[in-house]
């Protein structure tokens, strides 16, 4: 056996350690594009689903998509006026059944006056008319031919109404005269027209009262103005503060303005949810509402008006909305509670069907509004979707085995959470939901709106507590100037607030919402004191004030 040299080789094989990294490099970059396929087409599957978009990260466009989405609105081709379909329209009925009640109550009578105004009668008040000038559309044409005189659409409709009050008001005996009209009316905005919240045609209802003396129309106008908190708050679940308007905001040509104020908290905006004016006796000098008083002697009428709009139903959609689309409050959805029936592929769905139809027709019969969603062509998953994306309160879910227990699953909308509910009581059974909800979503928006009422004493607390998307109560002076100093100073430091709401078309200027009354049982007011100072211009601050940046 010979002896082998070290230059010499066996058979043995030749093992190569292979270098790891680059192939661990290459299937974590596999991984990474795998993973992000996967997100990309659940993104695309999401964004067809809902909102389409986070409420928190996008809020003008998923108001957007919500509203057109849910069925609600759908767009027209005259840049600010949009159709309102059966599924908005529905709410605004539920809002003008329960309004138009109460102010019967208070015997106030439905009345309607023409769209259209003559200049001449439009220009009598020049305070008024200033106010809304710029927003004034005009008819100009008949035809091929220009009109003599034109004529302006309705902004609104004291100078239409008050001739023919001076024609009916003769005697003491002719008051109170209190109307009022469901109607709607053009203002011309040049901002960027919102839906619901600034359109250049609206629906509103607008009152127009006159009174023999001043006490009588100063009790009305608060009156009205609890009525539109109760419209907010008992209907929409929407916490708002009632007060006054600083002379700066009142109404123009008024003696003094009352309101309620909303807050969205998305992006900690205030918003004017409704008005109702004390005018004084200043449209009365200008059209002549003079009358004889029970001493024989010549007086002017005292007067109010006072205005309720569509906007409501764009607060409540951004108060309660989610990132499934609307949630609605059972008192003023459409339907409250919509049934579907759970089916099984090869499984005979009599059974089921027959008990759907049952339970609907029973909570039909008890006055709740229903929907039997029997639709063959679509699966329970799209009919969730769907029913989410519409804001409905209940859902209620029947499949055999639910039959078979004598059973049904009752999913809430606010809170996604399912209870079992007995089928032998099922009206007694959502009816108690729907009172739970319509508590649940008040006590959650006010809550979250007080949270976001911040009290300060300084300027320099100001706009970092805006920042913070907060309202703001603050001691001020009441002054014009002072309030004018607030809005320029404010705009100045919030230079990027401008660019982060550029959706909606809002400044990062700040006002004042309003000066809350007192005594109200979800909003608590500091003390003025003796020294107190105005947080802007440091002279003797008079009322604690609610301030914010505001749509």
């Amino acid at each position: 056996m010979s002896e082998q040299t070290p230059m010499e080789t066996t058979n043995t094989t030749e093992v190569k350690v292979e270098d790891k990294k680059p192939r661990e490099k290459k299937e974590k970059k596999a991984a990474v594009e795998k993973k992000a396929a996967v997100e990309k087409k659940g993104d695309v599957k999401a964004n067809l689903l809902g909102a389409g978009c986070k409420k928190e990260e996008d809020f003008s466009e998923w108001y957007q998509n919500v509203i057109t989405r849910s069925e609600m609105i759908d767009y027209y081709d005259i840049s600010g006026c949009y159709i309102l379909r059966p599924w908005a329209y529905s709410i605004w009925e539920q809002i003008q059944a329960f309004f138009d009640a109460e102010i019967k109550k208070l015997d106030v009578q439905n009345a309607y006056f023409p769209l259209l105004v003559s200049e001449k009668a439009l220009t009598t008040e020049k305070d008024h008319i200033e106010g809304f000038a710029p927003e004034v559309a005009w008819v100009t044409k008949s035809g091929d031919s220009q009109l003599a005189d034109p004529v302006a659409i309705r902004p609104t409709s004291e100078t239409i109404m008050y001739p023919a009050y001076a024609n009916w008001i003769r005697s003491h005996r002719d008051l109170p005269l209190k109307l009022n009209q469901w109607v709607n009316v053009v203002r011309w905005e040049f901002k960027r027209p919102v839906p619901f919240l600034r359109s250049r045609e609206f629906l509103w209802q607008e009152g127009h009262t006159a009174f023999a003396n001043k006490e009588e129309a100063d009790e009305e106008v608060f009156t009205i103005l609890d009525l539109y908190r109760r419209v907010y708050e008992e209907l929409l679940c929407v916490p708002v503060v009632k007060g006054v308007k600083s002379e700066k905001e009142k109404f123009a040509g008024g003696l003094y303005t009352t309101t309620i104020e909303g807050f969205i908290p998305t992006n900690g905006r205030g918003i004017q949810a409704a008005t109702s004016h004390a005018l004084g006796q200043n449209f009365s000098k200008m059209f002549n509402i003079e009358f004889e008083n029970d001493k024989g002697g010549k007086s002017l009428a005292w007067q109010n008006s006072w205005g309720l709009t569509t906007r409501t139903i764009g607060v409540m959609v951004m108060v309660h909305g989610d990132d499934k689309g609307l949630v609605l409050p059972p008192r003023i959805s459409p339907i409250q509670a919509v049934v579907i029936p759970l089916h099984f592929k090869d499984a005979d769905t009599t059974a089921v069907d027959s008990k759907a139809k049952e339970i609907a027709d029973q909570l039909k019969a008890a006055g709740i509004r229903v929907n039997l969603d029997n639709r063959p062509n679509y699966n329970p998953g799209h009919k969730y979707n769907h029913w989410e994306l519409k804001g409905v309160p209940i859902r209620i879910e029947i499949g055999p085995k639910d039959v078979a227990s004598g059973t049904v699953i009752c999913c809430r909308r606010d809170t996604a959470e399912k209870s079992k509910v007995e089928i032998s009581n099922i009206v007694t059974g959502v009816k108690e939901l729907l009172d739970n909800i319509q508590s649940n979503l008040f006590n959650r928006a006010v809550k979250e709106r007080n949270d976001h009422i911040v009290t300060i004493n300084q300027w320099n607390e100001f706009v970092p507590a805006l920042d913070k998307k907060n309202i703001v109560l603050a001691p001020w002076c009441e002054k014009v100037s002072c309030e004018d100093s607030i809005k320029k100073k404010s705009s100045e430091e919030s230079k990027n607030k401008a660019e982060e709401e550029k959706g909606f078309c809002l400044t990062g200027a700040a006002k004042s919402l309003c000066i809350p009354l007192q005594n109200q049982e979800h909003v608590k007011l500091p003390e003025i004191k003796e020294d107190t100072k105005c947080f802007c211009c440091q002279e003797k601050a008079t009322k604690f004030t609610l301030f914010g940046r505001s749509y």
